[in-house]
């Protein structure tokens, strides 16, 4: 078993299914944690159209983060996985990330995919920590300062990797 999708911490964590009711507190880890931030309408839009969306939360009740990915065939797409600011470093994006992995497998899912900032190599680094594998770049793909553009780096994962890791 790989120990990347091991559980290190106790589970004193909720996943549930995004509703509307999320979406204010959805909305405010989102504009904390990014200078870009999905709008609310996003989120909605997402919702409607039956995309795979999870909040997580603490033992307390607080909102620790949340993901929203879009299934495809044999695919899933992660559209937005985030980690409140105060909650990060913790282990809790790996969790989401191995909730989605079990999903992908389940739904006959061959490939997870995703694209993240350039600029940021923690999260990066954890995908590849993970398994992820470099794709490719998408130019200008997100916003940037200043009116800029930044390229985004395509990964993906084979499900297979985690579903074995998951035996």
């Amino acid at each position: 078993m790989s120990a990347l999708w091991q559980e290190v911490l106790p589970d004193d964590r909720a996943l549930s299914s995004m509703t509307l009711a999320h979406i204010d507190a959805v909305m405010a880890v989102e504009t904390a944690a990014y200078a870009f931030p999905w709008s609310r309408g996003n989120f909605i839009d997402s919702l409607a159209a039956g995309h795979t969306a999870c909040t997580l939360h603490g033992e307390a009740g607080q909102l620790l983060g949340y993901f929203v990915a879009m299934a495809g065939v044999d695919e899933m797409h992660l559209l937005n996985l985030t980690v409140a600011p105060p909650a990060q470093s913790r282990g809790h994006a790996r969790f989401m990330l191995k909730e989605l992995g079990g999903r992908c497998g389940r739904q006959g899912a061959r490939k997870l995919w995703l694209e993240v900032r350039e600029t940021n190599a923690r999260a990066r680094n954890m995908y590849l920590r993970l398994g992820f594998k470099y794709v490719g770049v998408r130019k200008g793909y997100y916003p940037a300062a200043n009116g800029k553009r930044e390229d985004a780096v395509v990964m993906s994962l084979a499900i297979e990797a985690v579903d074995n890791a998951l035996e």
